[in-house]
Formats: structure tokens, sequence, C-alpha cells
């Protein structure tokens, strides 16, 4: 069964690095990565430029694009959530350091959205305290760019086609 599991995932990969279908994949990776939910975009947008190093550029751009919608999907939930808390709260929670942090930051904290394990949940925060959305936006758009431009061109660098 290990060994199914293991080339069926091989071969969806391969699926999806192919060229035709690999922009649309690498989008719906970054989006869905770009949640609370734990996957990883890289290996997709690696995947992809890796199989056609022309595409290091449009797979960069629709990376970041999906990335960056996760994000405001996290800033959502958070706003959403913050609401429905304040609907339903009996007494003023205590404000811990983080919200302090991020509070004194404003939307700029949203740069490190970017972060391994802290970055997604730092959009949803941003909603919490309903930091402004656009500004919000384009600081998580300019640290994911930066992150996948960083990333794929050290990937490419270290595994040359």
């Amino acid at each position: 069964m290990e060994k199914f599991l293991e080339s069926g995932i091989l071969a969806l990969l391969a699926a999806l690095a192919l060229p035709k279908v690999g922009l649309a994949a690498v989008f719906l990776v970054a989006l869905v990565s770009a949640t609370l939910l734990p996957l990883g975009s890289e290996p997709a947008v690696f995947l992809l430029v890796k199989s056609d190093p022309s595409m290091f550029w449009p797979a960069i751009l629709v990376a970041t694009l999906g990335n960056t919608l996760g994000g405001a999907i996290s800033w959502w939930m958070g706003y959403g959530a913050e609401a429905a808390y304040e609907h339903a709260r009996h007494k003023k929670p205590p404000n811990p350091r983080a919200l302090d942090w991020l509070s004194r930051f404003g939307a700029k904290a949203c740069l490190l959205s970017w972060l391994p394990v802290v970055g997604d949940p730092l959009c949803a925060v941003a909603g919490w305290l309903k930091l402004p959305f656009w500004p919000c936006l384009a600081y998580m758009a300019v640290g994911k760019f930066f992150r996948y431009v960083l990333m794929t061109a050290a990937l490419v660098w270290v595994f040359p086609p």
C-alpha cells in the first residue's frame, strides 16, 4: 500500500508539473498553502520551473498571486472570527504581546507573511485586529513575491535543469 501511495503521489506531482496544467496547479497549491492549511507551494513552483525553465517568471507571478489571495482569505477569516468573537464575548480578554507587536507595526507586519509557521496566522491576526485590508494585501504580495523569487532561484541554482 505504501508503494502504491508513493507512486500515486509522484504521478500526481509529475502531471501537475506539465506546462499545460502547471500554472493552474501552482496557483491552486499556492492559494491553499497560504490559508491555515499545512501545505507548501514551493515544490509545485520548483517542479514547474525545473520541467520548463522558461516558466520561471510566470510561475513566480502566478504563485505570488495565488499565495497573496490565500493570505487575503486568511485576513477575512480573522476579520470574521473577531466579529463573531466580539458578538459572543462577555468580558474583555487580555491583549497578548504578539497582538501588541502586530498592532504597533500595523499593516507593515504583513511583509512577514512569507515566514513558515507564523506567516499564515499573521494574516488572520491582521484581519482580527482589523488592520487596513489593502495595505496588508500589498505588504503580503511584496513579501511573498520576494520569497518565491529567492527560493526558486536558489533551488534552480542548486538543482539546475
